[in-house]
């Protein structure tokens, strides 16, 4: 998957449309951040993070511990799509998928570009040692957090 000399690499050749099933994914840079509970003012609409991970989410690796069925265990888990990264806003900034979509290209610590999956971690992007399981919490709003931006 990688690019030969010379040749730039997928995510900069491709629209977010035309990637394979497999660079879309591979997209993803493991932070974890999408995977937090949101929480949506009724009156404004302004939507606060928390730092309350899904079950599923392994805080150790950030990565879905049953991706394949997600969307059967998790039924409100959203499925990401070259649509609708251009119009959720709770995606953090940092976010491959909504960096592509806004014409800017990878950070030097996403792992398609180091080339080592800790980089996300070891750089302070992900949730890791800042999430707690949505299983050991009973009020949200007793943990929103500001430093998903």
């Amino acid at each position: 998957m990688a690019a030969g000399p010379g040749e730039l690499p997928f995510w900069r050749r491709k629209s977010l449309n035309e990637m394979t099933r497999h660079e879309w994914e591979s997209l993803c840079d493991g932070c974890g951040k999408c995977c937090l509970h949101k929480l949506e003012d009724a009156d404004t609409g302004e939507i606060s993070p928390t730092n309350v991970a899904c079950r599923l989410l392994d805080l150790g690796t950030c990565r879905c511990q049953d991706y394949a069925h997600r969307k059967s265990l998790v039924p409100d888990c959203l499925r990401l799509t070259p649509l609708r990264v251009r119009t959720l806003p709770w995606l953090p900034p940092s976010c491959a998928y909504r960096l592509l979509a806004e014409g800017k290209d990878l950070h030097w610590w996403h792992p398609l570009v180091s080339g080592d999956p800790e980089t996300v971690h070891q750089a302070g992007i992900s949730v890791r040692g800042r999430a707690v399981s949505e299983t050991k919490v009973d009020d949200l709003e007793d943990y929103i957090v500001d430093w998903l931006d």
